[in-house]
Protein backbone atom coordinates (compact mmCIF):
# COMPACT_ATOMS: atom_id res chain seq x y z
CA UNK A 1 0.00 0.00 0.00
CA UNK A 2 2.74 2.56 -0.60
CA UNK A 3 1.51 3.41 -4.00
CA UNK A 4 0.14 6.80 -3.95
CA UNK A 5 -1.35 8.61 -7.09
CA UNK A 6 -0.11 12.67 -6.92
CA UNK A 7 -1.48 13.59 -9.90
CA UNK A 8 -4.16 15.31 -8.20
CA UNK A 9 -1.63 17.60 -6.48
CA UNK A 10 -0.43 18.71 -9.99
CA UNK A 11 -3.41 19.92 -11.36
CA UNK A 12 -5.09 21.90 -7.92
CA UNK A 13 -0.96 23.04 -7.64
CA UNK A 14 0.79 26.04 -8.77
CA UNK A 15 4.60 26.22 -8.47
CA UNK A 16 4.96 23.22 -5.77
CA UNK A 17 6.15 20.86 -8.63
CA UNK A 18 9.25 20.25 -6.53
CA UNK A 19 7.48 19.08 -3.56
CA UNK A 20 5.42 16.67 -5.18
CA UNK A 21 8.18 15.67 -7.05
CA UNK A 22 10.24 14.94 -4.00
CA UNK A 23 7.29 13.14 -2.28
CA UNK A 24 7.01 10.93 -5.46
CA UNK A 25 10.97 10.28 -5.21
CA UNK A 26 10.74 9.25 -1.99
CA UNK A 27 7.97 6.76 -2.20
CA UNK A 28 9.14 5.27 -5.12
CA UNK A 29 12.50 4.08 -4.14
CA UNK A 30 13.63 0.92 -2.89
CA UNK A 31 13.88 -0.33 0.02
CA UNK A 32 16.50 -2.68 -0.70
CA UNK A 33 18.71 -0.40 -2.21
CA UNK A 34 22.34 -0.55 -2.77
CA UNK A 35 24.71 0.91 -0.33
CA UNK A 36 27.55 0.32 -2.59
CA UNK A 37 29.82 2.59 -2.52
CA UNK A 38 30.12 3.97 0.88
CA UNK A 39 29.85 7.43 1.26
CA UNK A 40 29.79 10.25 3.94
CA UNK A 41 28.42 13.80 3.76
CA UNK A 42 29.41 16.48 6.30
CA UNK A 43 29.23 19.57 6.56
CA UNK A 44 32.37 21.87 6.50
CA UNK A 45 30.85 25.50 7.06
CA UNK A 46 27.86 27.35 7.26
CA UNK A 47 26.80 27.15 3.74
CA UNK A 48 29.83 24.20 2.94
CA UNK A 49 29.20 20.76 2.26
CA UNK A 50 31.60 17.91 1.30
CA UNK A 51 30.57 14.61 -0.08
CA UNK A 52 33.05 11.65 0.53
CA UNK A 53 32.43 8.56 -1.30
CA UNK A 54 35.29 5.41 -1.07
CA UNK A 55 36.18 4.65 -4.38
CA UNK A 56 39.21 2.50 -3.27
CA UNK A 57 40.42 0.92 -7.01
CA UNK A 58 39.33 3.29 -9.26
CA UNK A 59 41.53 6.08 -11.00
CA UNK A 60 40.68 9.61 -11.99
CA UNK A 61 40.11 8.01 -15.36
CA UNK A 62 37.37 5.60 -14.31
CA UNK A 63 35.42 7.84 -12.05
CA UNK A 64 32.84 10.49 -13.67
CA UNK A 65 31.17 13.71 -11.76
CA UNK A 66 28.25 15.54 -13.34
CA UNK A 67 25.38 17.91 -12.76
CA UNK A 68 22.22 17.26 -14.20
CA UNK A 69 18.70 18.69 -13.55
CA UNK A 70 19.32 19.80 -9.66
CA UNK A 71 21.10 16.26 -9.09
CA UNK A 72 24.56 15.30 -8.43
CA UNK A 73 25.84 11.81 -10.56
CA UNK A 74 29.00 10.18 -9.64
CA UNK A 75 30.04 6.93 -11.07
CA UNK A 76 32.59 4.87 -12.22
CA UNK A 77 33.27 2.07 -14.48
CA UNK A 78 36.38 -0.19 -14.42
CA UNK A 79 38.64 -0.62 -17.87
CA UNK A 80 38.86 -4.08 -18.65
CA UNK A 81 41.82 -5.88 -17.55
CA UNK A 82 44.08 -6.64 -20.44
CA UNK A 83 45.82 -9.48 -18.81
CA UNK A 84 42.48 -11.13 -16.60
CA UNK A 85 43.56 -11.62 -13.20
CA UNK A 86 42.74 -14.68 -11.07
CA UNK A 87 42.13 -14.25 -7.42
CA UNK A 88 42.17 -16.41 -4.39
CA UNK A 89 40.26 -13.89 -2.03
CA UNK A 90 38.85 -10.89 -3.93
CA UNK A 91 37.20 -8.17 -1.30
CA UNK A 92 37.67 -4.87 -3.06
CA UNK A 93 34.58 -4.32 -5.23
CA UNK A 94 35.44 -2.50 -8.49
CA UNK A 95 31.77 -3.38 -10.07
CA UNK A 96 30.38 -0.07 -11.98
CA UNK A 97 27.93 2.13 -9.83
CA UNK A 98 26.42 5.32 -10.02
CA UNK A 99 25.18 6.98 -7.26
CA UNK A 100 22.48 9.90 -7.51
CA UNK A 101 22.26 13.10 -4.44
CA UNK A 102 19.53 15.58 -5.42
CA UNK A 103 21.09 19.08 -4.78
CA UNK A 104 18.78 21.91 -3.16
CA UNK A 105 18.13 24.91 -4.94
CA UNK A 106 21.02 27.38 -4.84
CA UNK A 107 23.21 24.32 -3.99
CA UNK A 108 26.29 24.56 -6.42
CA UNK A 109 29.12 22.36 -7.23
CA UNK A 110 32.56 23.71 -6.43
CA UNK A 111 35.07 20.92 -6.86
CA UNK A 112 36.12 17.38 -6.67
CA UNK A 113 38.97 15.99 -5.71
CA UNK A 114 40.58 11.84 -5.55
CA UNK A 115 43.08 11.30 -2.69
CA UNK A 116 43.92 7.98 -0.98
CA UNK A 117 40.92 6.03 -2.30
CA UNK A 118 38.13 8.79 -1.51
CA UNK A 119 36.62 10.76 -3.87
CA UNK A 120 35.92 14.56 -1.92
CA UNK A 121 33.22 16.39 -3.61
CA UNK A 122 32.69 20.08 -2.47
CA UNK A 123 28.80 21.99 -2.29
CA UNK A 124 28.04 25.36 -1.60
CA UNK A 125 24.92 26.96 -0.96
CA UNK A 126 25.18 30.37 -3.22
CA UNK A 127 21.70 32.22 -2.45
CA UNK A 128 20.88 35.45 -4.93
CA UNK A 129 21.34 38.38 -3.64
CA UNK A 130 17.73 38.83 -4.11
CA UNK A 131 16.60 35.92 -2.18
CA UNK A 132 18.19 37.03 0.97
CA UNK A 133 16.77 38.65 3.73
CA UNK A 134 16.74 42.72 3.68
CA UNK A 135 15.63 45.42 6.40
CA UNK A 136 13.29 47.74 5.65
CA UNK A 137 13.38 50.65 7.28
CA UNK A 138 10.79 51.71 9.21
CA UNK A 139 9.86 56.01 8.70
CA UNK A 140 7.87 58.13 10.74
CA UNK A 141 4.15 57.52 11.33
CA UNK A 142 3.88 61.60 11.00
CA UNK A 143 5.54 61.58 7.48
CA UNK A 144 3.52 58.79 6.16
CA UNK A 145 0.14 60.20 7.39
CA UNK A 146 1.36 64.09 6.10
CA UNK A 147 1.41 62.23 2.90
CA UNK A 148 -1.27 60.46 2.96
CA UNK A 149 -3.47 63.55 3.55
CA UNK A 150 -1.65 65.85 1.13
CA UNK A 151 -2.32 63.22 -1.47
CA UNK A 152 -6.33 63.47 -0.19
CA UNK A 153 -6.59 67.01 -0.75
CA UNK A 154 -5.23 67.39 -4.05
Amino acid sequence: MRNLDFAPLYRATVGFDQIADMMDRVLTNDISQTTYPPYNIEKTAEDAYRISIAVAGFTDADLTVEVKEKALVVSARKAEEETPRTYLHRGIATRAFERRFHLADHVKVTGATHVDGMLHVDLAREVPEALKPRRIEIAKGDTVEAKAIETARA
